[in-house]
């Protein structure tokens, strides 16, 4: 019995409607004591305001119903995208209600304040839809949908936990992966990707058919031609069961934030698009990770779930943003890594001296695999040495501005006099540079 009064006053509440009308009772009481005969409209008013809220109390608690609901969503979520919602609330009231849905969001969004407010009739259903983009990955837990409900005489409210809580996983970029595996089978061209026209053939050989109009005739084969009296062309395919890598630094460099995810959760999702776009091209895909020391490694392969293991790896990544430790990488790649491999590192470089200490490291990668490093550009530089300063201060940070964006450049000259592939790229489009790269080496035979 103690229980089922601590369940039902907890889940109580009064409206400020109701204050109101205390308020003007004891007005009333107070204005009695100098008006002869206000006295007894007081206590009139008070004893219909006390009925009024007992009436308002047995249709929220004594009549049988509440607010069923249901929070229907994705048991996971999409790093960086926005991620669908719907709230579907039924009312089992014999009357209309009006009722404000307060939705318990993980803490990881830091708003406290979400709530929508609705009016639903006898038997009535009503879906409420909302987006949420999460900026970080890991578990997410939402608390209780709670709804508070009022009758049409609105003095009190009753909290009804309408849809019981629930935590849902944060993986990388996934929603995205349609989108770029289109752009991989498509010579269309879409906002943002460059067309990569095909040079020559590529090595892999596939099978010898007729000849018929619009083929290249330097690929007739005479010898099959003079057997069959036919004309005989070779046909070829794109190489295929090429290693590719995607290497993503862990380090302290790749902490940095750009519209409230880390250039890191930006890797991220661009490794999960490229080794995604490589299984496509019938290649092998496969992972490593490091910062102070080597992390995780999957093997390159492309068999059917290798999309899988990569995301769950790409979802478990951790990281105390330590100096990167290019020379265990270096071990690592030398030591497991046999076969020549299109390496793609994720890293950053903000100046010439942070190349130059990792410099001796990429070059004996560059020997024996291609490398392609793939690095940020600092858009907050961009946006000052686009503007016009009007002040010395201004003109101070505009050339300490200009002086960072051309080290940017050198850094790309470095690594191409070297023999290293690079990618300065913004954080947004990040993903579509990479595949772009990519797309463009398989076309000329270099992966």
């Amino acid at each position: 019995m103690g229980n089922r009064l601590k369940e039902l006053f907890g889940n109580l509440f009064i409206n400020q409607r109701w204050y109101w009308l205390m308020a003007a009772c004891v007005l009333l009481f107070l204005i009695a004591f100098f008006i002869e005969g206000l006295f007894e409209i007081a206590a009139i008013i008070t004893a219909f305001a006390g009925i009024l809220t007992l009436l308002d109390f047995y249709l929220l608690f004594g009549l049988k119903g509440s607010i069923r609901g249901a929070r229907l969503m994705k048991s996971r979520f999409s790093l960086g995208d926005d991620n669908s919602i719907s709230v579907s609330l039924a009312n089992t009231y014999p009357f209309p209600v009006r009722v404000k849905i307060v939705e318990q969001l993980p803490e990881q969004f830091q708003i406290r304040d979400f709530s929508r407010k609705t009016n639903m009739e006898y038997m009535g259903r009503v879906t409420i839809n909302y987006k949420l983009r999460p900026l970080t990955r890991g578990t997410y837990h939402f608390g209780d949908l709670l709804c508070y409900v009022q009758s049409q005489i609105g003095l009190l409210q009753r909290r009804v936990a309408a849809a019981p809580e629930t935590t849902v996983k944060v993986y990388p970029s996934y929603l995205q992966l349609k989108q770029h595996q289109l752009i991989a089978s498509s010579d269309t061209s879409f906002t943002g990707v460059r067309r990569v026209r095909r040079l020559g053939h590529s090595m892999e050989f596939e099978k010898i058919k007729s000849y018929v109009q619009g083929d290249d005739v330097r690929t007739i084969n005479w010898k099959a031609t003079a057997r069959t009296g036919d004309l005989m062309v070779n046909t070829f395919t794109d190489a295929r069961e090429q290693q590719v890598y995607a290497i993503v630094d862990k380090g302290r460099a790749m902490k940095m934030p750009f519209e409230g995810m880390t250039l890191l959760d930006y890797a991220i999702n661009a490794s999960l698009a490229i080794l995604n776009i490589a299984l496509l091209k019938d290649d092998r895909a496969g992972l490593i990770t490091f910062s102070n020391q080597v992390g995780t490694v999957l093997p390159a392969d492309r068999r059917s779930s290798q999309l899988h293991h990569v995301l769950e790896a790409l979802y478990q990544q951790e990281t105390e943003f330590k100096e990167s430790d290019y020379e265990a990488l270096l071990s690592l790649v030398l030591r497991r890594i046999n076969q020549r491999s299109f390496l793609i590192l994720f890293t950053n470089f903000e100046t010439m001296a942070a190349l130059e200490r990792q410099l001796p490291y990429l070059k004996r990668l560059a020997a024996r695999h291609l490398v392609c490093v793939v690095f940020f550009q600092n858009t907050l530089l961009k946006e000052i040495h686009e503007t016009q300063p009007d002040s010395t201060e201004g003109i101070y940070i505009k050339t300490i501005a200009d002086q960072f964006d051309f080290e940017k450049k050198q850094i790309v000259r470095e690594l191409r006099r070297h023999g290293i592939l690079s990618i300065l790229t913004t954080p947004q489009t990040l993903s579509i540079s990479v595949i772009n790269k990519y797309l463009e080496l398989k076309a000329r035979q270099m992966v």
